[in-house]
């Protein structure tokens, strides 16, 4: 993916149960029963090539202890088809070593080249199994850093003022998911929430809807149904003095709130309720409360397909704040009453989500601060007079691309001349004392939770070589201390400029710009 195409917002992507057991350099990861797992199917391994078969008791106790690791493994943990080869040899070996102390297994010979070349065979097809489970992992959202712990409940709210565009049904009204992260206590001890719906058939119909996005068989992402987040479902939000500031949150184009979902918490974790929008029919996939599942059916190609669909998506951004003025005064009766405070009020979004948190915060006078994840704006006409804070965080090849631009600048190319209005944009935030910042080492999807997903993200160009962790730990920090500052009065000592702690963000000059 080239820079010009980040710029435009991403359109498209290439795309615990108990103790993890985790490589932190790297980010790999395996649950507990599944390394012990592959450690025993060796074990049995070495032991019917290499140990006696007089030395019963080892066979024994080996085939024993493999079996309640398999049991355990397939029963608490949960199956995943990565491991597929691993449960197959285990049982088989567990088998020929419990059955080889009986006299006719005992006098079952076969050639050593024979044996041999099976044992290699199995050996590779095990270390393929396991590279795989190690590789895609059943990943667990980071742990936010904040004291609070972390509730969420999602709610379903239709806009009855607007009809909806994006179908061939005239009737149909814009409808949209929203979910609310929170601070909480969670003093009734419930279990963490998991990312993808728990509901067998609800999940379902979701991964269908994204492995069809993503041109995978549906059982690749089976085992995405074991990943948590650090949040409790409908908990009861934590008692404060004063109400939470909020904080509206956009995914990028073509995704959905689950891939802003650390982000989130991080931020409620730090005493802020933030709201998470799906941008309905611009998902990978939407579910609503009915079964029904909405995937992606956005088109836009031109300049005006983008004004016009980030037109939706503001006034989405705009109806939200509606509700959660209904949620804050009780019209909608929740647990929210009185709980948020409309006076600060901020966004942000990620690609074309970052681009509708600069729109939204633009012009709707509720939002008193935004920022901008690494996308490109979706307007520029009329927008040099922003006089809210804002920041732009972007990837860390912009500073290259910026250089590289100048030859394009006074082009007659509608895009570069697009371009180069919103970085006169850009220039204009400086100067009335917000920030454009990059992260070295990170790429468009670093400032997702994708990055978590897998290492091999990696190798398809959309997340950059720094650690996953890092990288997400930097734009959290960085988005708290803006949104300390400007929704609390507190903080803002990072976006005051360079930091040792982090060396990889670098400040924008206006005159760069």
């Amino acid at each position: 993916m080239n820079m010009k195409t980040v710029l435009w917002g991403g359109f498209s992507i290439s795309i615990s149960n108990l103790a993890n057991v985790r490589d932190e350099k790297r980010g790999i990861q395996m649950r507990l029963f599944e390394v012990l797992l592959v450690l025993s199917c060796f074990a049995l391994l070495v032991d019917l090539l290499f140990i006696k078969r007089s030395a019963k008791k080892i066979g024994l106790g080996l085939g024993i202890g493999s079996s309640v690791i398999l049991f355990v493994q397939l029963f608490v943990e949960g199956y995943r088809w990565q491991l597929l080869v691993v449960y197959i040899m285990t049982a088989l070996f567990i088998l020929i070593v419990l059955l080889r102390h009986f006299e006719k297994m005992n006098n079952l010979k076969i050639g050593k080249l024979l044996k041999y070349s099976l044992s290699s065979l199995i050996v590779i097809l095990l270390v393929i199994s396991t590279a795989l489970s190690v590789y895609l992992p059943v990943f667990n959202l980071p742990k936010p850093d904040g004291p609070e712990k972390v509730g969420t409940q999602t709610f379903h709210f239709t806009d009855q003022n607007r009809d909806e565009v994006l179908t061939e049904d005239q009737s149909d009204k814009r409808e949209l998911m929203v979910q609310v992260w929170y601070p909480t206590e969670n003093s009734n001890n419930h279990k963490r929430d998991t990312l993808f719906p728990n509901n067998k058939e609800m999940f379902k119909t979701y991964i269908q809807s994204f492995s069809a996005s993503l041109k995978l068989p549906e059982f690749v992402l089976q085992y995405w149904k074991y990943s948590k987040t650090n949040s409790y479902e409908n908990v009861e939000i934590l008692p404060s003095a004063s109400p939470y500031p909020v904080v509206l949150l956009s995914h990028g184009m073509g995704t959905s709130r689950v891939l802003q979902a650390s982000q989130a918490e991080n931020l409620a974790s730090n005493g802020f309720i933030v709201v998470t929008i799906d941008h309905t029919y611009s998902t990978f996939a939407t579910l609503f409360p009915d079964g029904r599942v909405t995937g992606y059916t956005t088109k836009m190609t031109t300049i005006d397909d983008r004004r016009e669909i980030g037109d939706i998506w503001t006034k989405d951004v705009e109806f939200v704040i509606d509700q959660i003025e209904k949620l804050n005064s009780g019209a909608i009766e929740s647990q929210f009453k009185g709980k948020m405070d409309l006076n600060n009020i901020g966004a942000m979004g990620h690609s074309f989500g970052g681009a509708t948190a600069f729109n939204a915060t633009y012009l709707d006078p509720r939002i008193k601060a935004g920022v901008n994840m690494d996308g490109s704006l979706n307007e520029v006409e009329n927008r040099d007079d922003i006089n809210k804070p804002f920041m732009f965080i972007r990837s860390g090849s912009f500073k290259d691309w910026l250089v590289n631009f100048e030859n394009d600048r006074n082009s007659d190319d509608e895009v570069n001349k697009f371009l180069s209005d919103e970085l006169h944009i850009m220039k204009n935030v400086i100067n009335h004392g917000g920030n454009v910042i990059y992260v070295e080492g990170t790429q468009h999807f670093n400032f997702t939770d994708l990055q978590f997903y897998s290492e091999l993200i990696k190798l398809s160009g959309i997340t950059g070589d720094i650690n996953g962790k890092r990288g997400s730990s930097i734009v959290n920090q960085y988005v708290l201390d803006f949104f300390d500052k400007q929704l609390k009065g507190t903080g803002g000592n990072l976006i005051k400029g360079p930091s040792d702690l982090y060396p990889e963000v670098k400040f924008i000059d206006p005159k760069e710009l």
